[in-house]
């Protein structure tokens, strides 16, 4: 069975999301991030990224991380490359050539879009959203997301998903990436393509799953 380490509320979503639309049994470590924790290594406290058994697993310490039958893959637009080429189905390439550019668009969504977009979820989680600094970090990661979001545009105005013009795991990798710049909708808003698309991705049932997990551990906290 696969396990997957790490809360929902982290970029963990991506591989629960990934499981809930291959339709596969999975188990759930709950690995919280050490920063959240007073004292991460007290007795007693509840396993995080600090903990010995889960640097057992990823020695990097961090989440996510996935085991499935003896493999540790520990990035997670990786890991959800994986599942997808060993359970196929549609989420999977069809050829080589869709293999390459489901490849190409999860790398892309890493260094042209997730540099930016996390900055701002972050400056929103730590309520620095009306500073002097934190006003001037989301104009600068605005400023920064309108070429890749352009080229996203672009892309899908000829066809509702990246690749294939079907849902696939690319679309799934590059979905999660963007929901941390969901808070600028006027970025969104002079995208109108990547909107829509968007709203594809989210809606879902496997993204409403995953999400009901997220809130459901928000409730318990």
């Amino acid at each position: 069975m696969l396990t997957i380490y790490g809360v929902y509320c982290s970029r963990a979503s991506r591989n629960y999301w990934m499981a809930e639309e291959l339709g596969i049994l999975f188990k759930s470590v709950p690995v919280i991030q050490a920063r959240r924790l007073a004292d991460p290594l007290a007795p007693g406290a509840q396993i995080n990224t600090k903990s010995p058994a889960f640097l057992a697993v990823n020695p990097m310490g961090l989440i996510p991380a996935i085991e499935d039958d003896g493999l540790v893959l520990a990035e997670s637009l990786a890991n959800n490359l994986y599942l997808a080429r060993k359970h196929g189905g549609l989420l999977a390439g069809a050829n080589v050539r869709e293999e390459g550019e489901l490849t190409a668009w999860t790398l892309w969504a890493a260094t042209e879009v997730e540099p930016y977009s996390v900055k701002l979820v972050l400056t929103y989680d730590n309520a620095q959203e009306n500073t002097p600094d934190g006003k001037a970090l989301i104009e600068a990661c605005v400023k920064g997301l309108e070429r890749p979001m352009a080229r996203l545009e672009q892309h899908l105005q000829s066809q509702d998903y990246v690749v294939g013009n079907r849902f696939t795991v690319a679309d799934l990798n590059l979905a999660e990436v963007l929901r941390y710049a969901m808070s600028e909708t006027d970025l969104f808003d002079r995208h109108p393509c990547v909107k829509a698309w968007l709203d594809r991705c989210h809606a879902r049932p496997g993204f409403e799953a995953m999400m009901a997990g997220r809130r459901k551990e928000v409730q318990a906290a």
